[in-house]
């Protein structure tokens, strides 16, 4: 280790800073150019995320194809690459960098991404289509109506559609597009929820949740939540929606726009805490909302007590069923094994630091063996789906794509619906995948 770099009490935990962005010199361009600079000198000395994903690689390709092979001898224009290249998976932090704080060098790579983002949204820099794309409740709605869904549906699979949609609106025309749906989640669990569950508080868990649908999870795969209150129900888990909800906010973190993301956070969090005070807990089917709520928004709001509140109360499905089975209440009632299951952890679920609680739950059912495949599958929310990025993303996932199809298993799953897409987007024989929660109810056969 470089010694002036050498860290003070290397055996603590990473530490993670608020988001100073109510500071006037936190938009200051000059100001955040100083940090880039001193952060990516860093990075090109250590290059230890060399693989990581692409924004490292834009970097140290620029440094060493520089006169100089220097940082200073790299055009500031690709830093702003290097900005757009970075999805804000956050698993440069938890796993690979070795100068988090509380080393004093201070580097915390996805929250320096997201001040730039952010000063790059505010000088009205983004692309109207990114605007569009991480517009997902105002997008959903328009394309759920029950008129326009199949209308949209069939564009999206239309080869000629595709690449009229790719010109006008830059989206790359092989990419997976999802389905809208006009029944969505909402609609569809006033006739699944079941008001007389008999519930039993234990350990950490009260066994009543609140499902936060999310935008995908009510207007694209509406099944996902489906699939979650049978399971939930089953384990006599008593199951409610919010009366309302906006999206978490997590498209538009990948924008920058954290007044958006305010807007979403004042329209959210009184509800949720609300029936946080009234005894429920809560989960969501995307682990990225998840996370969202979890640790983002208490980044961006760490004096806020509700936000706090919601975050305590809020758990990936999975890691509350795992919950519930450590304290003898999940039933093991399966009725058929799943086999061999190849499954793919996403970076929005392994940097909540749970540990592999998908895996676990399913191999409670007899017979069952899972493989777990810690990659990135290359999706990283809008990404993958962007004309200028997608045939990278395909490459980032390539060897997920290969440890599936070398794996022969009878399922591939992921628990980000939308990774799981992606994989199936770059799988030379096309397959769909299961996604864990719907293989649970499949071995329950409910």
């Amino acid at each position: 280790m470089i010694e002036d770099g050498k860290r003070e009490g290397s055996l603590e935990a990473p530490t993670r800073h608020p988001l100073d962005w109510q500071n006037p010199a936190f938009y200051d361009q000059d100001d955040l150019f100083k940090e880039l600079e001193r952060v990516f000198d860093i990075c090109h000395g250590c290059r230890r995320c060399f693989s990581l994903c692409n924004a490292f690689a834009a970097l140290f390709d620029a440094i060493d194809e520089s006169d100089t092979m220097e940082l200073d001898g790299v055009d500031k224009k690709v830093y702003w690459d290097v900005v757009d290249h970075c999805y804000l998976c956050d698993m440069c932090f938890m796993t690979k960098c070795p100068y988090v704080p509380p080393h004093p060098w201070n580097v915390d790579f996805p929250k320096l991404m997201l001040r730039a983002k952010a000063v790059k949204f505010e000088k009205a820099k983004t692309k109207i289509r990114d605007r569009v794309l991480t517009s997902t409740d105002k997008v959903g709605k328009l394309a759920g109506i029950p008129v326009v869904a199949p209308t949209v549906n069939v564009m999206n699979k239309n080869a000629l559609a595709r690449k009229v949609i790719a010109k006008i609106l830059g989206v790359h025309e092989n990419a997976a597009l999802p389905t809208y749906h006009s029944r969505t989640l909402r609609k569809r669990a006033r006739t699944l929820i079941d008001d007389q569950i008999k519930v039993s508080a234990v350990g950490h868990t009260r066994g009543r949740v609140v499902l936060f649908a999310t935008c995908y999870g009510n207007y694209n795969e509406p099944n996902l939540g489906e699939d979650l209150i049978a399971v939930f129900q089953h384990n006599e888990i008593a199951v409610r929606l919010a009366d309302k909800e906006r999206c978490c906010g997590m498209p538009k973190l990948e924008l920058g726009d954290l007044k958006a993301i305010t807007r979403a956070k004042d329209a959210n969090i009184p509800v949720l805490a609300k029936l946080v005070d009234e005894g429920y807990d809560i989960v969501a089917p995307i682990p990225s909302c998840v996370l969202m709520f979890k640790q983002e928004l208490p980044l961006i709001f760490p004096g806020d007590a509700d936000v706090t509140k919601v975050s305590e109360a809020t758990y990936d499905p999975f890691e509350y069923l795992m919950l519930r089975h450590k304290e003898g209440k999940l039933k093991h009632d399966f009725k058929q094994s799943l086999g061999k299951i190849s499954y793919h952890v996403p970076c929005h679920l392994r940097v909540q630091n749970i540990g592999l609680k998908t895996r676990e739950a399913l191999e409670l059912v007899p017979d069952t063996k899972v493989e777990p495949i810690e990659r990135c599958s290359g999706h990283n929310g809008t990404y993958a789906v962007k004309k200028e990025f997608h045939e990278t993303s395909m490459r980032i996932g390539r060897p997920v794509v290969q440890r599936i199809e070398k794996s022969a298993a009878d399922y591939y799953s992921s628990d980000c619906p939308m990774a799981g897409h992606q994989i199936e987007n770059g799988l030379k024989q096309p397959k769909q995948p299961d996604h864990p929660m719907a293989l649970l109810r499949k071995a329950y056969d409910i």
